[in-house]
């Protein structure tokens, strides 16, 4: 299965020991380079990297769609993406900051420079972003066979879209827009929901995206709630069967106790 690698490992219950056939997230450095020249080096899962530099490029606001990109290749190692555009006279960013991401992820944006706050009418029931999670969660197939995989989802609202796995929290999201991309399928006004903790480079991306609503099995960080409550964008963890935690612009799941920007739910 792409993205594994097979292994063996001993494991160890009440009735003893037992040695296992099994699998483990496979994890590479990707060279991405634009125009032949170096622009970063990713850690990801080994598939699909194509998508993955695409979706980076477009979160970065190097292209802003497919028609910005003349040739895509992968080299025959999968180890070194090549992004031609048809501008060619693109300069590679000079600031690079290593963000919190799984591995080191990597970005040239400045959070203090703001992104404009989002206006969306986009409102759910708490019990249908708990169905559209446990979709999202189902379609995580690398995760069930091996464990150590991140997976990020995409929904309408009604279903989910696409799904996309890394080793990388940060990189299933550059994968989902690299998949957008290539679909024609516009972000703006969908619901992103993931298994992994939100960070402030994470939620950066779903703001450029212009998505109103951001859910996490797990936590957000301090910053991606400063960050949300100031873009206005509603911010869930925790997200489980029966339960959920809204740390920014509530309303959007349909809490009525006044602003709730500063408060958190239990």
């Amino acid at each position: 299965m792409d993205g594994l690698v097979n292994c063996s490992y001993a494991a160890y219950e009440r009735e003893g020991w037992r040695v296992v056939d099994g699998a483990a997230p496979g994890e590479e450095f990707l060279r991405l380079h634009v125009n032949g020249l170096e622009l970063a080096t990713l850690m990801c899962s080994p598939f699909e990297q194509d998508t993955l530099a695409l979706g980076f490029l477009r979160a970065e606001g190097v292209i802003q769609s497919l028609a910005d990109v003349r040739l895509v290749t992968v080299c025959p190692s999968g180890t070194c993406v090549d992004v031609w555009l048809r501008d060619a006279h693109f300069e590679p960013p000079r600031r690079v900051i290593i963000t919190s991401g799984c591995g080191g992820g990597v970005t040239f944006d400045d959070l203090a420079e703001q992104q404009a706050p989002l206006t969306s009418s986009r409102r759910l029931a708490p019990e249908q972003l708990m169905r559209l999670m446990g979709d999202v969660q189902d379609a995580a197939v690398l995760y069930r066979t091996a464990r150590g995989i991140h997976t990020s989802g995409l929904s309408d609202g009604d279903q989910v879209l696409m799904v996309a796995q890394d080793v990388g929290r940060h990189n299933t999201i550059d994968r989902l827009w690299g998949q957008c991309l290539r679909r024609g399928q516009p972000t703006e006004d969908l619901i992103l929901l993931s298994t992994g903790r939100i960070s402030s480079e994470m939620l950066n991306k779903a703001a450029k995206m212009r998505i109103p609503l951001v859910a996490s099995r797990t936590s957000p960080t301090a910053l991606s709630i400063e960050l949300a409550r100031a873009w206005n964008i509603t911010l869930v963890g925790y997200l489980r069967t029966g339960s959920l935690r809204v740390y920014t612009a509530a309303e959007r799941l349909g809490f009525d106790g006044g602003n709730h920007g500063s408060q958190s739910s239990s």
